[in-house]
C-alpha cells in the first residue's frame, strides 16, 4: 500500500482571509452540542508545524476553537502509512474551527510561490470507522454524489484495506481547495454524528499500535520466538514464518517488506529457502533495530500472517 502522505501545498495570508466561511448547515440541535470528533492523517513534518515550538501553535488553536487536539506520538503511523493521526473533538462547531485553523496553517507552510488566480487544490484524508461509511454514501451513492455536488470537492473513500487484521477504518479523501475541503467536512461530520456508533472510537484515539501488539500468534504461521545471544548490544530478534506464508511477508517485488521496513524503521533479513529454524518448516526472520522498532516490525509481520490463517480458516 502506497504511503498516504499527505499533499498541503500553500497559499497566502491574504488569501486565507478573503476565504468565506463554509455554509451554514442544520444538523439537528441534539447533535450540534453533543461531543464529536473527527481524525484525519498528516505526515510527520507536518504535525511538527501544528504542534508549533513548545507546543505553542497546537495551544492558541484549541484556545482559539474550544476544542482539543491530538496527535499520535512519533512513530504511531497509521497502519500501511508513514503518516501520524491527528484527532480534533469537540462540538461540531469547535471541530470545524479548529480544522479550519489546522489545514490552513499546513496550506501555508510550504511557502511554494502563490497564483492568486488559482486557489491550490490539495488533499486531506480522514479516517472514517468502516462501519460508519454506509451514512456518507448513502443509498446508491446517493448521499456521497450530493456531497460532492454541494462542496465541489473531490471525495473518495478508499477500500476496506484487509492486509492489516483488526483494521476497522477506511480513508476519505477530499481533494479541493480549502473552502471546497471545508464546505465537505461541514457537510460529511453532522451525517457522521447521526451514527451512534461513530462516537465509539473517540475513546481510543490511536488504538492502531494496541491492535499491533495484541496480536497473538498465529499457531501455523508463526513458530516461536527466538532471541540472539547478541540481543542486549545490537537489538535483534529472529521469529520464525512458515514457508507457505513468507510470500505475504515479501510481498509482490519485496513491497511488503520494505514497507514494514520504512514504517518501523528495522533491517529485516529473510533466510533462504531451505534455511528453516531449528525442527520447523518455518523461515527465519530476522528484525534488527530498536526495540521498538523491532517491536513494530514484528506485529505487522504477524499481522499479515495472521490473516492469511484467518481466511484459511474461514
Amino acid at each position: 500500500m502506497e504511503s498516504t502522505e499527505s499533499s498541503y501545498v500553500s497559499s497566502s495570508p491574504e488569501a486565507a482571509r478573503k476565504r468565506s466561511p463554509p455554509p451554514p448547515q442544520s444538523p439537528s440541535s441534539e447533535n450540534v452540542e453533543k461531543p464529536t470528533y473527527i481524525k484525519f492523517l498528516v505526515s510527520n513534518a507536518a504535525a511538527g508545524s501544528v504542534i508549533g515550538k513548545g507546543g505553542s501553535t497546537i495551544t492558541e488553536f484549541q484556545s482559539k476553537s474550544g476544542a482539543r487536539i491530538q496527535l499520535s506520538r512519533n512513530h504511531e503511523f497509521f497502519p500501511g502509512t508513514s503518516d501520524r493521526i491527528i484527532m480534533v473533538s469537540g462540538t461540531i462547531d469547535e471541530v470545524l474551527k479548529a480544522m479550519e485553523l489546522i489545514l490552513a496553517k499546513l496550506l501555508n507552510e510550504l511557502n511554494i510561490e502563490d497564483n492568486d488566480d488559482v486557489e491550490p487544490r490539495t488533499k486531506v484524508r480522514l479516517i472514517v470507522p468502516n462501519s460508519s461509511c454506509g451514512s456518507i454514501i448513502g443509498k446508491g451513492g446517493a448521499t456521497i454524489k450530493s456531497f460532492i455536488e454541494d462542496s465541489q470537492a473531490g471525495i473518495k473513500i478508499s477500500p476496506q484495506d484487509n492486509n492489516f487484521y483488526g483494521l476497522n477504518d477506511r480513508l476519505v479523501t477530499l481533494t479541493g481547495t480549502l473552502d471546497e475541503q471545508m464546505r465537505a467536512i461541514d457537510l460529511i461530520l453532522p451525517k457522521l454524528c447521526e451514527d451512534p456508533h461513530y462516537s465509539q472510537a473517540m475513546h481510543a484515539p490511536f488504538s492502531y499500535a494496541a491492535t499491533y501488539s495484541s496480536m497473538n500468534y498465529a499457531p501455523n504461521g508463526a513458530g516461536g520466538k527466538f532471541q540472539n545471544h547478541k540481543e542486549d548490544h545490537s537489538n535483534s530478534v529472529t521469529i520464525g514464518v512458515s514457508d507457505g506464508h513468507i510470500g505475504l511477508v515479501l510481498g509482490r517485488g519485496g513491497r511488503n517488506i520494505m514497507e514494514i521496513s520504512q514504517v518501523s524503521g528495522a533491517r529485516i533479513k529473510i533466510s533462504d529457502r531451505g534455511d528453516f529454524m531449528s525442527g520447523t518448516t518455518d523461515r527465519k526472520v530476522t528484525i534488527t533495530g530498536s526495540r521498538r522498532a523491532i517491536r513494530q516490525a514484528e506485529s505487522m509481520i504477524m499481522q499479515k500472517v495472521a490473516y492469511a490463517t484467518e481466511r484459511v480458516m474461514d
